[in-house]
This record gives structure tokens, sequence and C-alpha cells, in this order.
């Protein structure tokens, strides 16, 4: 039986007419409605026709909703058959990955968007399909913005009929309207409870989240707030924390003291415990399931829940929300191909979404951890995912699509083309699509041939993985069988536990027997892939790893038997025979070829991309040779990556999953100081082999030679004085002069080593072959000599001049005017400061003893002025020596006062 008085009570009911008036007119519409409106399941019922009054029969649609999360598609596909009177699988039913409960009469189906993404790809046109709801479009998931962008081009290419609605509660309603070719905006009010807010920052500062990191002394604090709710307040608690380690944290800190029953919500939660936290306490009212599910006789509850809580479902019996504040968030290092979520701070409209869970049934009160002040410099939205996420999986969606650049999508967002290029690179390895040809744009892909799917990346899109472990399933299955291959791949499409080590070979065993959520949900994932079709024309073939040249795997059917964690490579197929270690470091391996690792010293180890690894104190890794690392991330200040997951492989797997990088050759460079020249066989950063070479190319030594004045300056030749004199006399020239006068600055004469460095640079073999080239000598065949300038060099910039006394002093040419420094008595008589190529030099007079006395660059004007404060001071100083009244015709002189 319906329950009229349960949907006629919904908020969002008085705009259903509106958005239909919209959906006749537009065909889209955007719906923007509270949290606890209805519009994940009333709207629904009422656009498939399931509703009325039984007086006019309704013309019946087949609806598709999309959710996010799992756990918000089942549970707003219970609560609508509830509301019909029916059991899930009648005419309301849902599908999620590995989990699909529906029947003949189904006509509203609960979708993740990750389903309907897969969907999209096998059947374009969605036939039978007349309604699309995209529900909580405001999370900005990536299958979420993709889903979108197909459905429009679906509308705008095949049907027209069509109808789409992009629903929410916080969203940019504006950017979704013009995204949906301007659709109306229909809202609906709603009837909401206020919502108290108390601000409970930390009494002490405690450290900013970094990486997966959260301070204890926050996690704490929320527990202190927690039991301070319960003590203020009626009605359950609902607790928003990060993740699953902080939702362990926390309720170990909780324990019994906090009088309630503690309850955990997340992603990986198993079914059972998701649904009883969504029934509620006995009693509760309209929540659908058996009363009494979630708790004894009715007590209270505290529910510490990650995100999943934030939106689509409705926990009966809250009356309280506690925000620790923070939320994780995917970040992507493509320079190391490493991915890892990240802890980041709430955005305002997630702190909304958060807080409206408290007055969804009646008034509530939120307790923020934070203060009020920092709410205002929050970030308005989460981050789209297209933003920050590895863009791998949407690079293949769009590939399979016929738009591999992504181009001609309809996005809020456009993909970021440095992460989209990367993406791009890492599909034309494993051969997903086509390499981009030489010359071809990233974007041009019509026409070239660059970037189109192949039919192995169709076979790896539909498969519902991640294109990397796609590619360990489709290659390692022939190898080790397809059960095992399905088995480590399901392990790493869930990152296993913390609790089940870094060993992927032992977290593995761990599944095999546990009896957890998690093992639960593996053993689906397994089942799914084990029956995935597109395996069907994989494992019966050989040599399948090699597939996709670009991957870089050669034949790896020597991954065979091995004894003890350190596996070794044999011969024929792994498969049925092969020991833990050995199939879970190949799958692993082929995943992630970049981060086959190899050990440098206790606990570290260096992956063939460059990046540096940790081992946690007491793995069994830590004594491994050879790594094939699953999981690991690099928080911000850290110079190497911390492992999380892995596999022992040997040297052989190694070369076989990494083989597009495995290079050999004569390496002959500037290191250390010095040339050094090796025959290396390098895997990636890794030096598997190295020999000195005793004659290396002399090409590779030139070069390296040209490295290391780089690198070290040109200070590596032999500069005389004089040659050094001759360097700033011809940069002198070149910046006062011009014309044919040579740049002699580093960068310039670098670019000009074939002129002046040539025959004794390749004749060099050495640091200390550079030692001994004459710099001064080798500078002179920059000369303009072909010009005839060369001969005015000492007319025009002379290395020493004649002053009055006879003398012949060097003029300095190394700063920005030439110097002249001369002993006073030895200029008497000269009116006028000497000039070279016409710029006058800055004349430094010296006293008898030769020390600096006064500098000028008018002499005339210190003869007249300057000379004599000079005299009076330096007169009694230096009695023997002459001081005349008017030096400008006093005789010149290098001698003391004649005796009379």
């Amino acid at each position: 039986m319906i329950r009229d008085d349960i949907l006629g009570s919904l908020p969002v009911h008085t705009a259903v007419p509106a958005l239909e008036r919209a959906l006749d007119a537009h065909g889209c519409a955007v719906l923007c409605a509270p949290p606890g409106t209805g519009k994940t399941t009333l709207v629904p019922l009422v656009l498939a026709g399931l509703l009325g009054d039984g007086s006019v029969a309704q013309p019946v649609r087949r609806v598709i909703v999309a959710e996010p999360r799992r756990i918000a598609a089942r549970a707003a596909a219970r609560r609508m058959a509830w509301l019909l009177g029916e059991q899930v699988g009648e005419r309301v039913g849902f599908t999620v990955r590995g989990e699909r409960v529906v029947g003949r009469a189904t006509v509203v189906e609960v979708v993740t968007t990750g389903v309907l993404l897969q969907r999209l790809q096998r059947d374009q046109e969605l036939a039978g399909v007349d309604v699309v709801i995209l529900d909580e479009c405001h999370e900005r998931h990536l299958d979420a913005d993709t889903v979108a962008a197909f459905l429009l081009d679906v509308r705008a290419a095949l049907r027209p009929e069509l109808r789409l609605v992009a629903a929410s509660a916080t969203t940019d309603a504006a950017g979704w309207a013009r995204l949906l070719g301007d659709a109306p905006v229909v809202e609906a009010r709603g009837v909401s409870y206020p919502v108290e807010v108390v601000w409970a920052p930390p009494v002490k500062p405690v450290r900013p989240p970094h990486g997966m990191r959260v301070d204890p002394a926050l996690l704490a604090h929320v527990a202190s707030v927690v039991r301070r709710a319960l003590a203020e307040r009626d009605g359950d608690v609902l607790c928003f924390l990060p993740g699953v380690g902080e939702i362990g944290r926390v309720a170990g800190l909780l324990g019994d003291a906090a009088g309630a029953e503690v309850l955990q919500v997340h992603g990986r939660a198993p079914a059972a415990v998701q649904d009883a936290v969504l029934a509620g306490s006995a009693g509760s009212a309209g929540s659908p399931g058996p009363a009494g599910s979630a708790g004894s006789a009715g007590g209270r509850r505290v529910v510490l829940a990650t995100a999943v809580a934030e939106s689509s479902l409705t926990v009966p019996g809250v009356r309280i929300v506690v925000d620790a504040g923070l939320a994780r968030e995917p970040r992507t290092d493509h320079a190391r191909g490493l991915s890892a979520l990240t802890t980041v701070r709430v955005s305002q409209a997630g702190a909304r979404q958060r807080a409206g869970r408290a007055g969804r049934e009646a008034p509530g009160v939120v307790y923020r951890c934070w203060t009020e002040a920092e709410d205002s410099r929050l970030a308005r939205f989460p981050s789209p995912e297209i933003k920050v996420a590895d863009l791998a999986a949407f690079a293949l969606q769009a590939a399979c699509w016929g738009d591999p650049s992504a181009a001609g999508l309809a996005l809020l967002d456009p993909p970021p083309a440095g992460a989209l290029a990367a993406a791009r690179s890492v599909l034309a390895a494993i051969g997903a699509v086509e390499a981009v040809e030489a010359g071809q744009g990233e974007g041009d892909t019509d026409g070239g041939g660059g970037g189109r799917v192949t039919e192995r990346g169709v076979r790896m899109a539909r498969l519902g993985l991640h294109p990397r472990l796609a590619r360990a399933l489709l290659d390692g299955a022939p190898e080790v069988g397809t059960r095992r291959a399905a088995e480590v791949v399901a392990l790493l499409s869930e990152e296993p536990p913390r609790a089940y080590g870094d060993d992927l070979a032992a977290a593995w065993r761990t599944a095999r027997r546990g009896e957890d959520g998690y093992a639960a949900r593996w053993r689906q994932e397994v089942r799914r892939l084990e029956r995935a079709p597109e395996l069907s024309s994989s494992t019966g073939s050989r040599g399948s790893v090699s597939a996709g040249a670009g991957a870089g795997a050669g034949a790896v059917s020597g991954a065979g038997e091995t004894s003890g964690s350190s596996p070794r490579s044999g011969s024929g197929s792994m498969s049925g025979s092969g020991s833990d270690d050995a199939v879970a470091g190949l799958i692993a391996a082929l995943a992630f070829p970049e981060r086959v690792a190899r050990a440098r010293g206790e606990g570290a180890c260096l992956m063939v991309s460059g990046t540096g690894g940790e081992l946690g104190e007491g793995s069994r890794l830590r004594g491994a040779p050879w790594l094939a690392v699953a999981v690991a991330d690099r928080p911000a200040t850290a110079a190497s990556a911390r492992v999380r997951l892995a596999a022992v492989i040997d040297e052989d797997t190694a070369r076989a999953a990494a083989g597009r990088l495995l290079v050999a050759g004569e390496e002959v460079r500037w290191e250390d100081g010095d040339v050094v020249a090796r025959e290396v066989e390098r895997l990636g950063a890794v030096e598997l082999s190295v020999r000195a070479l005793r004659a290396p190319d002399g090409r590779l030594v030139r070069a390296a030679l040209l490295d290391g004045l780089r690198r070290e300056g040109l200070g590596l030749l032999r500069w005389t004085r004089d040659a050094q004199g001759l360097r700033d006399r011809l940069d002198f020239l070149h910046r006062e002069v011009g014309g044919g006068w040579p740049d002699v600055s580093d960068v310039a004469l670098l670019a000009r080593a074939d002129e002046w460095l040539e025959p004794e640079l390749s004749r060099a073999r050495r640091r200390s072959d550079l030692g001994r080239l004459d710099a001064g000598q080798a500078l002179r065949r920059l000369l303009p000599w072909t010009t005839g300038e060369a001969a005015r060099l000492d007319e025009l910039a002379p290395e020493r001049v004649e002053v009055p006394s006879g003398s012949r002093v060097r003029v300095e040419y190394g700063g920005p005017q030439p110097v002249l420094a001369v002993k006073l008595q030895e200029l008497f008589g000269l009116r006028e400061t000497p000039k070279v190529a016409g710029v006058p030099v800055l004349v430094h007079l010296l006293s008898p003893a030769g020390r600096p006395a006064a500098v000028t660059a008018d002499l005339a004007s210190f003869w007249r002025e300057g000379y004599r404060a000079v005299r009076a001071e330096l007169r009694g100083r230096y009695p023997r020596h002459p001081w005349p009244e008017d030096p400008s015709t006093a005789v010149p002189t290098r001698r003391l006062n004649q005796r009379r």
C-alpha cells in the first residue's frame, strides 16, 4: 500500500508541477531542494508515473536515478520501495558494482554514476530510458561530471526526447543551468527545521592536516565534544570525520563512556551495519526496514561517519551533528606517478550539508570544531575531482566515447591540460589508445589517429576498473590464471585495511580467510571480475603480458615457481603454480610498472620513476631486494614516499613489467666534479649494472665537459692575470663600442665553444685537461680578425696607458668603468682625465705608499677642489715627496724631492 500520508507531506511535493512543466518545455531542468525535502525519493516516483489518485491513468516512464555512492543508491531504492509498500526489486530496484536487484516490473532504477557510465558506453541511446536524474551533482565527482557530459551528447545527437534533471541541495545552479542549455531552475523551499550553531574549537592549537595525517589532539577534542553534546542535548549524534582511521580512533576514545551505542558508517562498512544505521532505533518514524534494528531498546546512538552521510541519506533520530571540519580529496603527483587521498578543510557548502543532517526531522544543533573566524575563510565549494584527481580513467572513457581530447564534452570545468596529457600518456603506454604521432598536437586527434581508443582499450574500459588495473588483469590472467589475477586486482581496486599490513601477498591471504566487511566485498568483486566477458579473449592466449608494447612489459612467462618471500623467475606459466608472492608481485608490477623499486639500504628503496620510498619499521618487506609498490604517498614535506602496500618480486619480473624503461648503453656525464664514463644497464632511475669505459666516445666526453663548464663555470679553465685582463677588455669593448667585438659572458662563451675552445676541447678527456687549457690564448680566436678591427685592440682598450711621469700603468676593465690606479705625483701637470675608447677612466689616486687617497672621474675638478684636502692630510706624513701648491702645472715625478 502506497504511503500517501508521508508522500504528501514531503516539501518537494509543491515543486513537482513546476519541474514537470520545465521538462515538458525544455527537456532539462535543475532541481534545487534542501536536505530532507524528498527530492531523491518522491521526484523519481512522480516522474515515473507511479503515484496518482487512480482517477486518471498515468503514463509510466522508466527513470534512472544516479547516485555518487553505493550506500546512497541502496538506501534510496529501499526508501522508495517502502513508500510504495513494496520490496526492492519490484517497481523500484538498484544496481551497484557487483550487486543488482531489479525485476521485470522495475521502472525506477537507482544506480551509481560509475554503473551509469558503463551502461552509456555499451548503449549510448539508453534504449527504453525516459528520464535520468543526476542526484547530488554538487559533489562534483568525476564520474558524475562525465555522465552529465555524455548525456548531453546523447540528447543533442541521438535522443532529444531524453529528459535530464540535475538535482542537489547545494549547488552552482546557474552553472548547471548554463551547462544544460539554459535549463530552468526549479527550487523547493521546503520546511527546514532550525539548526543552532555552536562553535567548539580546541582550547590549544592543533597541527593542520597534511597528507593523510590528522593531529591526534584534534581527534581527542572531537571525542570530548561528542561527550559534551550527549550531556547538553537530546537525540542521536552524527559525527563527521575524514576517514576510516579517524573513525576508529574516535570510537576507541569514546568507548563505553559515551553512554550510547557507537556505530561506524563509511564506504567500507558492511551493508548490514549501513542498513542498521539508516533504519534508525526502535520507533523512528517513517524509517524503512524492521524497527529496532539499529540499537537495543531505542537507546541513544553516536554515528561516526565519513562524507558518505553528508547527503542523499537521512539518519533517523539525529538531532546533533559534531563536525570535525575535515574532508578527504584525491590528489595526483603526475611527476612521480603517485595518487592518494589528502586531508583538507571542509568547504562551506559541505559544512552546510553536514549541519543540515541535524535538522531533517526536528530542530537540532551542530557543534563545529573550529572558530567562527575560520569559517569565513573556508572554500565555498569542494574542489571538482576533474581538477585534482588522476584522469586516466576519464581519458579512457572520453576516448571510448569518441572524443579523446575531451574538447567536445560539455563540462563545468575543463580537465587540466597537463593532467590530461599525463593520463593519455599512461593509456598509450598500456596500449589502451593509439600513441600520438610525432609532431601531432595533444589536442589534435582528427586524421592522425593519435589518441583513438584501441580494441584493447575498449575491453579495459568495460572491466569497470582503473585502466592500470585493467591492464594488470588482462595481461596477468594468462600468466597466473584468471582467478588469482582477479583476486589480486580486487585487492588493489579497494585498498585493504591498514590492519592487513603492507605486504600485498600477506594481505591477500588475510582476505581469503577474512570474515570482515572488506573480505566480503573483496570476494564479491573477485566474482564479478572472474565473470567478465572481456577476459575470455585474453586467458586463452600466451604472452599477453607484452600486449601494448608501450607498456614496457616483455614476455613475463618466466615469473614462475618461487620459494619463501623471494620469487625467482623460472620457465613456463605461473598459472596454478606460482607462489602468492610471485603472483601478487607480478600483478602489482603490471599495474604500476613505474613503481617497481630496488632496495637501497635498510628500509629504503628507489622506484624506477626516480621516487624514493621508505618502508615502515618491522615490515617484512624491508629485506627484499626488489618490490612492486602498489600504494604509496608522499607527504608535502617528505623527500621520500611512504610505501603503504607492496609485494616482493625478483629482477626478472621487474625487467619484464617495466621493460619500456629498460635501456643499456654508454653513459658519459659530468658527475662529482669530473667526467664519469660508464657502460650502464638501467631500468628507469635504477642502475642494474655498471662498468667503467676505457675509451668512451669523444663526442660524449666533449658534451660532458661542456656540461661541467655550464655547472661549475668557466673557472675550470686556466685563467692567468693576462687572460682575465683580455676578457675584461673584450667585455668593455663589446659594451661600449659594439660592432664585431664579442660577447664574453659565460652564456655567450659556452654557446660559441666550437669557435674558441677548439681543438683543445675535443682533445680533453677529464677535468685536469680543462685546467691546462690557456683561456687567454683561446679567447683571441674570437677577435674580429676578418674586419681588421682586431688590430685596434691595443688602441681602443690598451692594457696599459702612459702617464705624465713616463710610467706605463695598467688599466683595469673589470668594473662598469675602466680604472687607472696611479700615484698622485705621477699625474702632476695633467689637466684632463685620460680616456680609453672615448670613455673617461676612473682615476684612483694613490699616496706615495700606494694606498688610495682619492677617486675621481674629473681630474681637473679634483686639482681645483679636492687636492688641497689631500695635500693637507698627506704632506706631513710623506714630507720627502713633492706637494706643490698648483699640481696642474707642477712637474710629474716618480721620485722623492731632489736634494738642494
